[in-house]
């Protein structure tokens, strides 16, 4: 089984599209298994944009509540787009599920060191410079700028 590790952020437009082209490729590669990899596009304290570290905590309680990532992907992108990503509460609300326990993690900053080690695994140790980016045996893939990831260019990539 080859891994496919995909570095994104929720409220990256191109990361969004590159989710959606990720969808319609990977039944032709069964091959491979995704391996997340959230990072924040704009970290505290950078005063660009809106933080996403809350999605990013947001992901790493579903992954350890076992729950459909697919599903969550989907819900959080239109959250990442439609409410306020930076209030607790909203959020999780907008995710459905148990919104009380992810409230609760999102306040008590139960992740928020584990999504400070995903943004240095990403951008120290990875070499990722724009979002999204994909890692797949030794070789990368990464946006450009303002461009991201064609649909086409990640087909190649996963073919190789």
């Amino acid at each position: 089984m080859r891994k496919l590790e995909v570095f994104f952020d929720y409220t990256c437009p191109y990361c969004r599209r590159g989710h959606e082209d990720l969808t319609a490729l990977l039944p032709k590669y069964p091959d491979i298994e995704v391996i997340w990899r959230p990072c924040e596009a704009h970290p505290r304290p950078e005063e660009y944009g809106r933080h996403s570290d809350l999605c990013v905590q947001s992901l790493l309680f579903a992954l350890e509540q076992g729950a459909d990532i697919w599903a969550f992907h989907r819900r959080m992108y239109e959250a990442a787009f439609s409410v306020n990503i930076e209030d607790p509460e909203e959020l999780a609300r907008s995710l459905g599920g148990d919104t009380a326990a992810l409230t609760e993690a999102l306040r008590s900053g139960r992740y928020a060191q584990k999504c400070l080690d995903a943004n240095d695994y990403a951008y120290e140790q990875s070499g990722v410079w724009v979002l999204p980016a994909y890692r797949m045996d030794g070789k990368s893939l990464d946006s450009e700028a303002g461009i991201g990831v064609g649909r086409e260019q990640l087909d190649e990539f996963l073919k190789n």
